[in-house]
């Protein structure tokens, strides 16, 4: 499996459930508004968190995908996913609505992509329904979702093996978050290498330690 950060939320993964071929998953395309330049991406299945412009540029993705876009249980190509609501404030959704938590299970890895969460903490239901989680995808940014020392909370919940921190300040992107060295600072590290993808299979995960990885958008 290989997955790859494009900026914000988004991510391109490409895994190979079966011998059948590949499938590429993306998930929370974004609009040239944000600043960045909108990557060249495309896809079997395609997962939309919520409709803000940051993370639902459906028209940027080229296939013939088939599109998620709210809570339920799917399963495509070997992929088994479920969205879970959750919301994306931390007042049942009365400021900036509701979220969707998507559980992705390919090659026997299960990563969990939280969105836009802004959930001081996940709810028992939720966390039920997340269970255990190899990958997790987590907003840092804060304004928009939880904040660095929320983020360490909601992981605490779900005890990942491995994290990669999104939706945080990069070059040129015009929508104003924290910076990654923030988080990185509350949990004690002062340098990460940045990888430009993660590739992995389930035997490469360590059941011993949990890791930060830093992908490069």
């Amino acid at each position: 499996m290989n997955i790859v950060w494009k900026g914000q939320s988004c991510f391109q993964i490409s895994s190979s459930p079966s011998k059948n071929g590949q499938v590429s998953i993306v998930i929370d395309p974004f609009d040239k508004e944000t600043g960045l330049k909108v990557p060249k991406l495309q896809a079997d299945i395609l997962l939309i968190t919520h409709d803000h412009h940051d993370h639902n540029n459906v028209g940027a993705v080229s296939g013939e995908f088939l599109l998620i876009d709210g809570p339920g249980e799917y399963d495509i190509k070997e992929v088994v996913i479920e969205g879970i609501a959750s919301f994306h404030d931390n007042s049942q959704g009365k400021e900036k609505g509701i979220n969707t938590i998507y559980i992705i299970e390919t090659e026997e890895i299960r990563i969990c992509h939280l969105g836009d969460l802004g959930q001081k903490e996940l709810t028992t239901e939720q966390l039920d329904k997340i269970g255990n989680v190899d990958i997790l995808m987590i907003p840092i940014g804060g304004t928009y979702t939880i904040n660095s020392d929320e983020a360490i909370k909601i992981m605490a919940q779900i005890e990942p093996r491995i994290i990669i921190p999104m939706h945080y300040h990069i070059p040129n992107l015009k929508i104003k978050l924290d910076k990654i060295d923030d988080f990185l600072k509350r949990l004690g590290i002062k340098k990460i290498e940045t990888l430009p993808k993660l590739s992995i299979k389930k035997k490469d995960i360590s059941t011993e330690e949990v890791k930060i990885i830093q992908l490069e958008p």
